[in-house]
């Protein structure tokens, strides 16, 4: 980090201080200052500017004179752009001139500006402003003594109001205090003056956030790392409701394997109740006598006679109607009040 001696109000040093690299160390980014620059000094801009089209401008209800006979060229309104008093072409109007800036580009860009200002040795750091009272020649009498000279920025403590005070009516002094820094001030001004309470220093790191897989309960975090445990039946990440709610439920019979993958898991106990079964692993039914097709996204059941049976893919499967409604499925409402003859009781 570069050292930067410290200087009291009437010149004499006071110690010294550790500066941020990161902040007036850095290689200065020309055109990242350019164009933050650019920005700030459009958003400057009013845009108030404003003229008449042929539209707005008063008169041209009539035809001046007749189209032919009189000699003169034709002509069919008073408010066209060419005659005097007419309306003016593609003119300005009202519009904003300011641009977005991302935060961390202008923060760059104030860095640069400081890490220039820093390498031409046009930074000064005062151990604090002892205006007993707003008084203009103790502010020039302070400046001549730390060396400031030419166009000053001086950054002072928001509460300082002597300080403050005392310097606004110098023409070449510019006063701000820490949170008004900005790359066009920096730049346009010969020396910058900080205080020891405002100069500023680059952002701490943001510290990761620690994050938890669905399913674990968090035992540390202190450190930034998180050691977990898995909580038993809990489902995985990024699980559809279906697969939570087989997921949820719990073994009860270790033999069962219902999906035909040859290994039991918690996906091969039901949740839907007697008379349903998961498919097996090509989708297929169970056995013959699961018939029915069920859709647990839209708890819609399907007959065979149904024509959505065909494009249906069973995520679980039936043995009668009544045992997909006594699991909270129905009908599709375009089936509701159709024939039924393909359930079977």
């Amino acid at each position: 980090m570069a050292i930067i001696t410290i200087v009291t109000p009437s010149g004499s040093a006071a110690g010294s201080v550790e500066v941020d690299d990161a902040v007036f160390g850095i290689e200065p980014n020309v055109p990242l200052m350019h164009q933050v620059v650019t920005a700030q000094l459009a958003a400057r801009r009013a845009g108030t500017h404003s003229t008449k089209t042929r539209a707005e401008v008063r008169g041209g209800g009539a035809k001046p004179w007749k189209q032919k006979g009189t000699g003169r060229a034709r002509a069919g309104s008073s408010t066209v752009p060419n005659w005097r008093g007419g309306g003016v072409a593609m003119g300005p109007k009202p519009r904003d001139y300011s641009q977005r800036t991302p935060k961390k580009m202008k923060r760059q860009a104030l860095h640069s500006a400081l890490s220039d200002r820093m390498s031409e040795g046009k930074v000064i750091v005062v151990d604090g402003w002892s205006f007993d009272r707003p008084r203009t020649a103790d502010a020039i009498a302070a400046l001549a003594a730390i060396g400031a000279e030419g166009r000053v920025l001086a950054v002072v403590a928001r509460d300082d109001h002597n300080a403050h005070k005392s310097f606004r009516n110098l023409p070449n002094v510019h006063v701000l205090v820490p949170g008004e820094l900005n790359t066009y001030d920096v730049l346009v001004s010969d020396v910058v003056v900080f205080t020891t309470d405002t100069l500023p220093s680059a952002p701490a790191p943001k510290r990761p956030k620690a994050t938890v897989a669905a399913g674990e309960t968090e035992t540390a975090v202190e450190t930034g790392a998180v050691e977990s445990e898995a909580v038993e039946g809990a489902p995985a990440p990024g699980a559809t409701d279906a697969e939570v709610r087989d997921e949820i439920s719990v073994v009860d019979d270790p033999s069962i394997d219902s999906d035909d993958d040859g290994a039991v898991n918690p996906a091969d106990d039901s949740l839907f109740g007697p008379g349903s079964a998961h498919p097996l692993d090509d989708g297929a039914a169970p056995s013959e006598e699961f018939t029915i097709k069920g859709n647990a996204d839209s708890m819609l059941y399907h007959l065979p006679s149904s024509p959505f049976y065909g494009r249906t893919v069973a995520e679980v499967w039936f043995t009668t109607a009544e045992a997909a409604e006594a699991a909270g499925f129905s009908l599709p409402p375009s089936m509701a009040d159709g024939d039924d003859e393909g359930a079977e009781s």
